[in-house]
């Protein structure tokens, strides 16, 4: 959602760098304030493949159609979620690097690819609180590599100070709120919510998929 808002308030080029300084902001609060519940088990891995899709995606960040991509992202969020071997996600390091590495690669061009590593992170937590946490750290460490490779790729961020300051400061009144309803929120409420979210977002990713197709 807060990609599509920026389509049309900012210079195609600068999105996805600027999404990342959002997304890092509120990602890293959101692990922050639910620290205690982060699982680390994967993020070594996780941290490695994200070394090398970023390196990889850097190289060619403007070689691939962006709807391909999402296309991709898309029907494999839908397959994770509802597909037969959903509960078949079994948790290891040659799965993790896999998943950073791809996500990595993915998130150069179509931004924020969260839904993506969700189902796994899903599949190896058991409480709300553990996914959420988990999940920003996963995502605080791939942002902030991708940050730092649009930057060594020649992007300036100086033009879009003010602007990023004004998305951060929202950002956090927006987890800190976030936060106060997941600590209330009944288990099973969250799981039909989570499922529910990446599942609209899956089919958009596909929706903007095929337009982007048939426009071309």
């Amino acid at each position: 959602m807060l990609v599509t808002i920026m389509t049309s308030l900012l210079n195609p080029i600068a999105i996805i760098p600027i999404h990342a300084v959002i997304q890092l902001n509120s990602n890293f609060f959101r692990a922050l304030m639910l620290r205690r519940h982060i699982k680390l088990t994967w993020m070594l891995p996780f941290v490695m493949g994200t070394l090398i899709g970023v390196s990889i995606g850097g190289q060619i960040v403007f070689a691939i159609p962006k709807y391909l991509l999402q296309g991709i992202i898309g029907l494999f969020i839908l397959y994770t979620l509802w597909g037969p071997a959903t509960k078949a996600i079994s948790a290891s390091w040659f799965t993790f690097v896999g998943v950073g590495m791809f996500s990595s690669f993915a998130t150069m061009f179509v931004g924020g690819t969260g839904p993506l590593v969700s189902p796994f992170v899903r599949a190896t937590t058991d409480e709300r609180r553990m996914t959420v946490s988990t999940l920003a750290a996963f995502m605080s460490w791939q942002h902030g590599v991708k940050i730092l490779t649009f930057g060594l790729l020649g992007f300036s961020f100086a033009p879009y100070i003010p602007l990023m300051i004004g998305m951060i400061i929202f950002g956090i009144l927006g987890t800190w709120s976030g936060k106060n309803i997941l600590t209330w929120m009944p288990e099973r409420a969250f799981r039909i919510a989570f499922n529910t979210i990446l599942t609209v977002l899956a089919i958009r990713l596909l929706y903007e998929a095929t337009t982007a197709l048939f426009t071309n």
